[in-house]
């Protein structure tokens, strides 16, 4: 196949990247590295079936010759990301999406669409089902993203059911591994940095509030088993995630343990409308797609632990304290 991934660069579309190219396919990467990175894809430049293009989804899009597949994987992805970015994240939730989307019709191409377990917003269902609507507060700050991606869920719906594109929505739940960005204000990266850097690890609320967290190896075997896979009802939104349940208080006791850091855990605010649970159920993706994670989050840990030490010692291992530092000067 010959397929356009959006969001190349980045740490999810990155690795998708690979994948593709492992089993023997054609990847244009798209990127316009507002959060992604050129270190993602350095090693890939060269590679024979591997083209890159340095352009922004949510602008007007041309990409020639054929394509089979548009995975759509492009968007700032973490509360610190959209944050500070609302403007670009509904963008490419709306413009960007439509964009992807029209490209797919145009060449008769599969369209993937890489949604989130932030439809839901703070739920009143627990574990989450595909068939849950959500508890989305529209108007508040996290609304740029939720909303962004609801209403690429709705895009990708219609193009399916007006224009007969072959479209796929996955929902994402929380996905950690190599390559995440060290400033990304993401739990698992914000943990992992302050313990090897001996800062205190910080946990907003009071800690019991729950996440799952899924190994980046497992989440791209579900996203290229949802690619492929054909079937009555495949259109239907699919979770993919670890149905493995940990509080935030009990992931920076694990993250101390296997970085061997003595820091110390400060509590802060929780922030507004930061969801109280979030766990998938992967029934959908079990029965349909024989998936289902393997990765224990100890051995994920450890490996995402490993890859932040070798940026440390080659000294890429920039905080969020100093990222702050930069974007005020």
């Amino acid at each position: 196949m010959r397929v356009l991934i959006t969001g190349a660069a980045g740490f999810l579309g990155s690795h998708l990247t690979d994948r593709f190219l492992a089993e023997g396919h054609e990847v244009i990467g798209l990127d316009n590295f507002l959060t992604g990175s050129a270190d993602n894809i350095a090693h890939l430049i060269g590679h024979e079936r591997f083209t890159f293009i340095r352009h922004n989804i949510s602008s007007y899009t041309y990409v020639p010759g054929a394509l089979d597949g548009v995975l759509h994987f492009a968007s700032p992805a973490s509360p610190v990301d959209y944050l500070e970015m609302p403007i670009q994240t509904l963008k490419v939730g709306s413009l960007g999406t439509h964009n992807a989307l029209g490209l797919a019709m145009a060449k008769g191409a599969r369209f993937l669409l890489a949604s989130t377990s932030e439809v839901y917003g703070d739920p009143a269902e627990h574990p989450q089902r595909e068939t849950y609507w959500g508890h989305v507060n529209p108007v508040g700050p996290r609304g740029v993203y939720d909303e962004a991606k609801r209403f690429a869920e709705a895009m990708t719906m219609a193009y399916h059911t007006h224009h007969g594109v072959d479209t796929r929505i996955v929902r994402i739940f929380n996905t950690y591994g190599p390559r995440m960005r060290p400033n990304d204000g993401r739990v698992v990266t914000n943990f992992v940095v302050q313990a090897l850097t001996g800062q205190p690890i910080t946990v907003y609320g009071d800690g019991t509030q729950t996440r799952s967290f899924c190994y980046v190896d497992d989440e791209v075997e579900g996203l290229y088993r949802l690619f492929l896979h054909q079937g009555p009802g495949v259109e239907q939104p699919t979770n993919v995630g670890n149905p493995d349940e940990y509080t935030v208080g009990e992931l920076a006791e694990l993250v101390r343990e296997l970085t061997g850091s003595e820091a110390p855990v400060e509590y802060r605010p929780l922030p507004t409308d930061d969801p109280r649970q979030r766990r998938p159920d992967i029934t959908r993706a079990r029965t349909m797609l024989g998936w289902e994670p393997t990765v224990h989050v100890r051995q994920g840990l450890q490996r995402t632990i490993d890859y932040f030490k070798s940026l440390a010692d080659t000294g890429r291992l920039t905080t969020r304290a100093q990222r702050e530092t930069v974007t005020t000067r």
